[in-house]
């Protein structure tokens, strides 16, 4: 394998990485009926005169599996804190105690299990499409070094191969991905 090859591969795997993250992050963020740290990544709070989010203000664990704590450390955010969970849109009603907001995870009801599936359907194709988008700029690339005769026709074929090898690595962590995120979702 050539070195330019290998240079072009490299950086494909590093934006194909990328968007394997970005698809983690997104799943991470869908309740599945168990508690996760995860879950309130997304949630922003008011304090000290704008938005920060809410592991700036507090310290999140996972005291069973059920149940999620927040430590706030500033005893002024409590009630902010508390607010911006409820008002966050993930169907969560926490409850403080001192310090500390409990945040009981409620058990998800068929309808709203199918419809996570649904949204964790769309977050893999996009992953998928974020794939196929590397692998396009690869193969454009690949065309254009052929076309300035930089490599041979045969090279491009082992390159355009060789592209498309990753990227059918990349589709199955994708899929393997989601069929994991589908079946904590499902599970009761």
């Amino acid at each position: 394998m050539s070195a330019a090859l290998n240079d072009l591969l490299t950086d494909l795997t590093r934006r194909m990485d990328g968007a394997i993250e970005s698809l983690r992050r997104d799943l991470s963020g869908l309740r599945s009926g168990r508690a996760s740290p995860n879950l309130l990544e997304p949630v922003r709070v008011e304090a000290y005169g704008s938005e920060v989010p809410l592991s700036q203000v507090g310290s999140i664990a996972v005291p069973e599996a059920r149940m999620l704590t927040v430590s706030v450390w500033d005893r002024t955010v409590v009630g902010a804190v508390e607010r911006a969970i409820r008002d966050s849109g993930l169907g969560l009603n926490p409850s403080t105690d001192g310090q500390t907001v409990r945040v009981p995870i409620p058990a998800l009801t068929e309808e709203r299990r199918n419809e996570l599936a649904r949204a964790a359907s769309r977050y893999a194709e996009n992953g998928k499409i974020s794939v196929r988008g590397v692998r396009r700029d690869g193969m454009e690339q690949t065309k254009a070094l052929e076309k300035k005769s930089e490599i041979s026709q045969d090279d491009m074929k082992t390159w355009t191969d060789a592209i498309q090898k990753l990227t059918d690595q990349y589709i199955k962590k994708v899929d393997d991905i989601f069929a994991d995120k589908e079946r904590e979702i499902k599970q009761v």
